[in-house]
């Protein structure tokens, strides 16, 4: 049988043995998109599940915070932009100033963006109005950052500073997925490090909509928050999106409401990955895209394709429909490029940390800590736009995935030094990885193979999605 691969920036025909099941990635009921976002958003606003309308409690002294998710977050519909406009007005009526309200970018241990990066979601009236108080959280700037306690289970909690001064904080948020929303926004997006490094570990973070593991943590995180600052300090605008372009569902509320609303949708419209095959694949096979939401507005690197994207966002399905020891098959060109400004810490964990170490937990173990403490990759994360270099480690999680799948070939990487530095098979094509995954697993192998879009990185107005099937 033909089928069309997505293959970094185009697509490649592929033939794959007669009795490969073809997967799509989306499956289950589709969410229904709004017609109108701005009076969608109003109707949200107007009627908030568990407080008051922003102009009927906000009072006119206070100061204002409107926080709201960075770049990296795969939305395209013009959520923060809409959003934003519509609060400012709300602020207005209730007689809240210009000087009052400063604009944050939960950035968390991601870049700082430019502010003409930003405008592409906030929309150029909100950046001609607020330039001067549109900021990006710097989880290093130890004079902005609040050390609330630990919780019960002694997580720390750090936040930024806007949060505990500020009257309130309005949180615009945008998710697709279990992963995003909640406490996440405040106590991932607005936090350090020392907070951070609770959760993000290989073991605890996970999409699962039922009894997920890191938004427990973060659960607990959030009601120190709350014990602190007290329930009504933060206002949230929680969005579920029906696709990367079209919104599905708005909330407003505090955290704890708007997240319950948001998962019950989510649990009723997207079985588990589980249920994409009845029965468990010996080889897996899919394209990997030139993309990543670590490269807006930038470029990939190695890392990014092969492990982030490649094992990470893509690679569910290995654990999903796989059997345990299955052979991966990943098209991808994969250049030996690499983006010294964004990712500095990329280079050098790729010559001298994935040659000593592929177990994401033992990384962790080993270098996590020192790459934290990196003075000269943190003054490029504060002051040059760079991933903050802690990061870098946190990208090998999907590393986990070797734990499932047997072998992992790579087929067309334009350089097989790259595809081998990892332990990975190298073929020129998806044809002969095929071929040499049968020869493991016998010529009736069952082979699914995973159709997903393509996803181009770069500038978000010009970012495409087309799905092809």
């Amino acid at each position: 049988m033909k089928v069309e691969l997505v293959f970094g920036d185009k697509w490649i025909d592929v033939n794959l043995p007669d009795g490969a099941r073809l997967i799509t990635p989306v499956s289950g009921t589709e969410l229904k998109p709004v017609k109108d976002l701005a009076s969608t958003i109003q109707m949200a606003l107007s009627s908030p599940l568990d407080a008051k309308p922003l102009h009927e409690f906000v009072k006119p002294s206070w100061k204002i915070t409107i926080a709201f998710d960075d770049p990296t977050v795969p939305c395209y519909a013009p959520v923060w932009e809409t959003a934003i406009s519509i609060i400012l007005e709300e602020l207005r009526k209730a007689g809240v100033g210009k000087s009052q309200i400063t604009l944050l970018c939960a950035n968390a241990l991601h870049r700082k963006f430019r502010l003409s990066e930003l405008e592409t979601i906030l929309g150029s009236s909100v950046v001609k109005e607020f330039g001067d108080r549109i900021l990006c959280h710097d989880a290093e700037d130890r004079s902005n950052i609040i050390y609330l306690g630990k919780t019960p289970s002694g997580y720390d909690v750090e936040i930024n500073r806007l949060v505990v001064d500020s009257d309130l904080t309005i949180y615009v948020n945008a998710l697709s997925t279990g992963f995003n929303g909640g406490w996440k926004s405040i106590c991932v997006g607005l936090s350090t490090w020392r907070s951070i490094r609770w959760h993000h570990t290989p073991e605890i973070m996970t999409t699962s909509l039922v009894k997920n593991p890191l938004h427990e943590i973060l659960n607990e995180m959030g009601s120190l928050v709350e014990s602190k600052l007290g329930s009504e300090k933060i206002f949230k605008i929680e969005t579920l999106l029906a696709n990367p372009f079209e919104v599905s569902n708005i909330w407003a509320g505090s955290v704890n409401a708007t997240r319950r609303e948001a998962l019950n949708v989510l649990r009723a419209n997207m079985p588990p990955r589980r249920s994409l095959l009845e029965e468990k694949a010996d080889v897996i096979c899919y394209g990997v895209p030139n993309w990543s939401p670590y490269a807006a507005f930038g470029s990939m690197t190695p890392i990014l394709t092969l492990i982030s994207t490649g094992l990470g966002y893509l690679g569910g399905v290995i654990e999903a429909i796989g059997k345990p020891g299955c052979s991966v098959v990943m098209a991808t060109p994969c250049k030996n490029e690499w983006d010294d400004i964004y990712h500095p810490s990329h280079r050098e964990i790729w010559e001298h940390i994935l040659t000593r170490s592929l177990d994401p937990s033992e990384i962790m173990h080993e270098y996590a800590e020192q790459f934290a403490a990196r003075i000269d990759l943190i003054n490029k994360y504060r002051f040059e736009y760079a991933f903050h270099p802690v990061h870098g480690i946190l990208a090998l999680h999907p590393l986990k995935r070797l734990r499932h799948a047997g072998q992992v070939f790579i087929a067309g990487a334009q350089d097989p030094e790259l595809v081998k530095h990892l332990g990975f098979i190298w073929t020129r094509t998806v044809e002969e990885a095929v071929d040499k995954a049968q020869s493991i697993h016998g010529k009736d192998a069952l082979i699914a193979c995973v159709q997903y879009p393509m996803m181009v990185t770069g500038n978000k107005s010009r970012l495409k999605f087309n799905i092809r099937y």
